[in-house]
């Protein structure tokens, strides 16, 4: 394959002096807190910071979401004296995590991260209770995995009812930092999207699913519309009292601004979660289940498809195999099917990981490889639906109608996360998708988007425009190879094959 540059003269890893004003854009992800200082006019980064923060040992997955707030003051701190001469912050947060607050606004019990599946009975419940899939995709535009919040709210109620009684407001892990800025209690349509009681077509809570779950609608945060302001900064903070507070989004949408998303242009996101979404003005509704129909951080409609199994699930594979994550051998018979959490897409919440296909004179890099290919498969397969609900939907991405390279399609991925820096990602990509890739330079996106939304707010602009305006996809472009057609049947033949196997509980 043929590396090309798309550098421009003007981005993120600008050295110029900054011209000003400062904004700070937050992402709090699952692992730690980042924050960036970062010049409004020209996109650079002039300061940055992050600490950690732990999911509680369990059976779940759960955190503190006190330590996102201490994680985030850290994070501030080590950005020094730029932090303090901020006129603007927006915080990007994971999403769907149910976060529990008490009269005081204190957390009630640790928060159930988006990534605790303990809900999939609530969740097969709930779908089957208010009129099945379709019904679901149509009024809230997304049938909701056990990811969504409404499921987990649905369990604390069933498995900690003295929990729930106690609760007096329901946030979002990004909600619960923009309150803490502001003190008022506020989301965006973006992040309330992946909530499973906010309804798409209405544009609204939806009150029907609300009085089902026992959830009263003044417990939620009042929902601002693009542009709005949450707030300013309370005195007593990190940041410079009354700097202005954008609404703040999902990780998700926080990230498809920071890449200045226009309508139809594809991103695969490898993280430990891997998703594959593209804006469409279009209002998804996709009654499989497969691609959740979130709303954008603006006015337009975030179609996007996530995996649970992606970098952890082959990391673990290579940590087992006691090989380095990049020690992948060609070749082979081998199909893994990594679902070692269960899996989001396809839904199967109860699966475990499936090695198929060993012979004598298989290796373990063969078997590293499998891993990557089966994490990828899942996720170009989620693609071809997405892109199904929007501009040049059909193209074919995945799995569908296969064509040579490049025929899948003329736009080329943007592979983004962690694992877009790893070469084995980019080129099981390239071999399993055929088509051409871009992996954009600009670092830390769900941040830097975050302060794109920041920058909007304060210069009256359209945030994606600011992110284009920052360059923020300029970066190495791969050209297409052709399409590995023997992996895919045999990874077709392998999913078809087990479908029995892999939805026992």
């Amino acid at each position: 394959m043929r590396a090309t540059s798309t550098r421009g003269k003007r981005g993120v890893r600008a050295v110029a002096a900054p011209e000003g004003p400062f904004v700070v854009g937050v992402d709090s992800s699952t692992q730690s807190t980042k924050a960036l200082v970062v010049d409004a006019a020209t996109g650079q980064v002039v300061a940055q910071g992050q600490a950690p923060h732990r999911v509680t040992p369990g059976p779940g997955h759960e955190s503190d979401p006190e330590q996102w707030w201490e994680a985030l003051g850290a994070a501030l701190a080590q950005c020094g004296g730029a932090a303090h001469q901020a006129s603007a912050v927006s915080v990007g947060g994971q999403q769907h995590g149910l976060v529990t607050l008490d009269a005081d606004g204190r957390p009630v019990r640790p928060a159930l991260l988006w990534n605790d599946v303990r809900s999939a009975p609530q969740r097969d419940r709930l779908v089957e209770e208010l009129g099945g899939p379709g019904e679901w995709a149509e009024r809230i535009g997304s049938v909701p995995p056990p990811a969504f919040t409404v499921t987990k709210w649905a369990w604390l109620r069933e498995h900690e009812p003295e929990a729930a009684a106690a609760t007096a407001a329901v946030r979002l892990p990004h909600d619960y930092l923009t309150q803490r800025l502001t003190g008022e209690g506020t989301t965006d349509r973006g992040d309330a999207s992946g909530t499973g009681w906010w309804s798409s077509r209405t544009e609204s809570y939806d009150e029907g699913v609300l009085e089902h779950v026992g959830l009263s609608p003044a417990l939620l945060p009042r929902v601002l519309g693009h542009g709005e302001a949450a707030g300013t900064v309370r005195p007593g903070l990190p940041l410079p009292a009354g700097a202005l507070v954008a609404t703040g989004t999902g990780d998700n949408m926080a990230a498809a601004l920071g890449l200045g998303l226009r309508p139809g242009q594809p991103v695969l996101s490898l993280g430990t979660s891997g998703t594959v979404y593209a804006v469409s003005p279009h209002r998804p509704a996709d009654p499989s289940g497969t691609v959740s129909g979130f709303a954008d951080a603006r006015t337009d409609w975030l179609p996007l498809a996530c995996t649970l199994n992606c970098t952890l699930a082959v990391d673990r594979i290579a940590t087992l195999l006691g090989l380095h994550r990049e020690a992948v051998d060609p070749g082979g018979t081998v199909t893994m099917l990594p679902f070692l959490d269960g899996e989001r897409t396809p839904q199967l919440p109860y699966a475990s990981g499936l090695l198929h296909g060993l012979r004598h004179d298989s290796t373990g890099g063969q078997v590293l490889q499998a891993a990557y290919d089966g994490a990828v498969f899942a996720l170009l397969q989620a693609l071809d639906k997405v892109l199904d609900d929007g501009p040049g939907g059909g193209s074919g991405a995945g799995s569908g109608d296969r064509t040579d390279a490049g025929g899948a399609g003329e736009q080329p991925l943007l592979l983004i996360g962690g694992g877009a820096k790893g070469a084995a990602w980019r080129d099981t990509v390239l071999r399993l998708s055929g088509r051409p890739v871009r992996v954009p330079r600009a670092q830390e996106l769900v941040a830097l988007g975050a302060a794109a939304q920041a920058a909007a707010l304060l210069l009256g602009e359209d945030a994606a425009a600011v992110a284009r305006r920052w360059n923020t996809t300029e970066g190495t472009a791969y050209e297409a190879v052709p399409r590995d057609d023997a992996a895919l049947g045999r990874l077709e033949a392998t999913l078809t094959g087990a479908d029995t196997l892999l939805r026992r509980p």
